[in-house]
């Protein structure tokens, strides 16, 4: 069958494009850019891209279109697709009926840490001896792409954003997993939804898709999932918590979560010293062992394999160090992963001095539904700078006023990378946040400081 894939060099259409290509379809697809890395990932298993949306990748007609959510009425290949009566699905449909059917789904759903939580589960899985198949939404560094085909067990990414134009339900009521991970619920996609009670009804909208005999792992220290299970679960339950003894327990033996213990059923079942840190990823952890566990991996086994677990592109990546100095992409786009992933960062290197560049990216913190919570989550950082742009209608140095005076606002690129170049000096930790490009000034920055060391 000849597929092709509208948006194809987005993570997920992507990774939809090469499972497509490994389960034995022609594949083909277009975007409005074609870059690295998933358009190396595609052409690297012979998927021919087209730059741009002219119908001419259209003709002669394939037998299916696999169109991505972030297409629109009105784009000429879409019109085309539309006016042709050509064969039209989306990814996470596809995935669903064609792909996942017969495998045991483990799907890590949650508004923060999927990825990470994903990517764990997958080496898990992986250590165990398993072979998993995965589609995750970022690039895990123990296997250095985002989607590869398996046997049995597929790890998924399952996010609540909406499917497609013409099917506004979350992506995740598509995959019907056995094992579900329900990590965390707070408002975001404010292009979306309304408030969080509609993306509390899409989370259960997923329980509902979890079979009988399957598992929900989910957060026991988060009320909004509390809510989401009392509107009625059908599948075992088991909580997580960092807090309490729960099913799950997962305890922070160093401050910065850099050693772990995992209790089960109030069973200390391992200990593990890890790359990582901060709370958040700490819960993360607990979540993937949790999955794993339900899917069959012993308990001791799924804890000791997170000591070789490598981190996710972009997750406090550290992407250079020099003149003592320690630069981390980061992701981060929605007030609560700043603050966690600040925190962790804090304890992690005590007193130094971690420098902050934030770039709203992301729809909802555009349109200011979170901008009363973007300072206090910036406190851990001793020094922060904000670059904005022309779409933003809220007031930037108002939502950096808890940060008394250590928070500068800049609205050019250069002009950011000057000011932090001046500033920073040995010893500190410089953090970029954005889940965009941030002009390629991360890179830049960790460039320019590699010169200086070389002079």
């Amino acid at each position: 069958m000849h597929i092709h894939i509208l948006g194809a060099c987005g993570t997920f259409m992507g990774g939809v494009a090469l499972l497509a290509r490994r389960a034995g379809h022609h594949v083909t697809g277009q975007d409005r850019h074609t870059y690295p890395p998933m358009s190396t990932q595609l052409a690297a298993e012979g998927i021919e891209l087209t730059e741009g949306y002219g119908i001419e990748a259209l003709d002669p007609a394939p037998d299916l279109v696999v169109i991505g959510n972030a297409l629109t009425r009105g784009n000429p290949a879409v019109e085309y697709v539309l006016n042709e009566g050509m064969e039209y699905t989306s990814g996470p449909r596809w995935l669903g009926e064609n792909y996942l059917h017969g495998k045991t789904v483990i799907a890590i759903a949650g508004t923060h840490g999927k990825t990470s939580t994903a990517s764990m589960a997958a080496w898990i899985f992986e250590q165990a001896g398993l072979r998993p198949g995965f589609l995750i939404g970022g690039i895990p560094g123990n296997f250095g792409y985002s989607a590869r085909d398996g046997d049995e067990v597929f790890v998924v990414e399952a996010d609540e954003y909406d499917t497609a134009f013409f099917d506004k339900r979350a992506k995740f009521v598509h995959y019907r997993p056995s094992v579900a991970v329900l990590n965390n619920l707070e408002f975001d996609h404010a292009d979306i939804y309304p408030d969080v009670k509609a993306i509390q009804t899409q989370f259960h909208h997923l329980v509902r898709t979890i079979r009988g005999n399957g598992t929900i792992i989910s957060n026991g220290d988060d009320s909004r999932l509390e809510a989401v299970l009392e509107m009625g679960c059908w599948s075992e339950l088991q909580r997580f918590s960092l807090k309490e003894p729960k099913d799950w327990y997962v305890e922070m033996i160093k401050p910065d979560g850099s050693e772990l213990g995992f209790d089960f059923g109030n069973e200390r079942v391992g200990t593990v010293r890890w790359d990582q840190c901060g709370r958040h990823n700490a819960m993360n952890a607990c979540a993937a062992v949790a999955a794993a566990v339900a899917a069959g991996v012993a308990p001791s086994d799924a804890v000791a394999a997170l000591a070789g677990f490598k981190g996710v592109k972009r997750r406090l990546e550290l992407i250079g160090a020099a003149g003592d100095v320690h630069v981390y992409d980061d992701f981060a786009h929605h007030p609560t992963a700043i603050r966690l992933t600040l925190e962790g960062l804090r304890r992690h290197v005590g007193n130094a001095r971690v420098l902050v560049a934030f770039e709203p990216r992301s729809n909802t913190m555009r349109s200011g539904v979170h901008s009363h919570e973007l300072g206090p989550a910036l406190i851990p950082a001793d020094r922060v700078w904000l670059l904005t742009g022309e779409d933003i209608d809220w007031d930037p140095a108002e939502a950096l006023a808890p940060l008394e005076g250590r928070g500068r606002v800049v609205t050019r690129a250069d002009d950011l990378l000057a000011q932090m170049l001046d500033t920073v000096r040995p010893g500190d930790h410089v953090v970029f946040m954005s889940n965009g490009g941030f002009e390629a000034v991360p890179a830049r920055f960790a460039a320019a400081l590699q010169d200086d060391e070389d002079d």
